[in-house]
């Protein structure tokens, strides 16, 4: 039986990472399967912190095209190009972005009108490659900082021990 995923909202972010770690070593102790771990860690991190939408954009044609992967949360966009929106410029800048409000961010591309900041996370295989970004969406303002960022890039950091093995498109 798989361990209940708890409520994380009211403690520290930098505890709430740990615990989600910590959670997410224990799930997927022994597996290299990048998809995965894209649903497990989209599970854990949409759960413990109630997100409006909380998943993965895969690269699916390197330097020019993300599509999305596992999620939790309302519809997601199914393609976006690299440098368009959030997630298209976490990816061409190989970077996290943090936006407070997206209806200030240029170009951002809206997949729910609910959504008000947003935090993008890249995530690169062993061998460097960009293989995906992690993209979270909040209907509060302003809900992701520096903790969060640390936070979030622990967690990816996980994709990174292995070669990735991408789906057919």
């Amino acid at each position: 039986m798989e361990p209940v995923i708890p409520d994380l909202r009211a403690e520290p972010r930098a505890r709430a990472y740990a615990q989600l770690l910590d959670m997410q070593t224990l799930l997927l102790e022994g597996s290299d399967d990048a998809i995965a771990g894209m649903a497990t860690t989209s599970a854990l991190l949409h759960h413990a912190f109630g997100h409006l939408w909380t998943g993965f954009y895969r690269v699916v044609e390197p330097g020019r095209l993300l599509r999305v992967g596992p999620y939790q949360g309302s519809l997601g966009c199914q393609e976006i190009t690299f440098g368009r929106g959030v997630c298209g410029t976490a990816a061409a800048e190989r970077r996290t972005v943090v936006v407070e409000d997206v209806h200030n961010f240029p170009g951002h591309i809206t997949c729910d009108p609910r959504s008000h900041s947003e935090i993008v996370v890249p995530v690169f295989d062993v061998a460097g490659a960009l293989i995906a970004v992690l993209d979270i969406d909040s209907s509060v303002p302003a809900a992701f900082g520096e903790a969060d960022r640390a936070g979030l890039e622990q967690l990816v950091a996980w994709f990174a021990r292995a070669p990735y093995v991408p789906v057919p498109v």
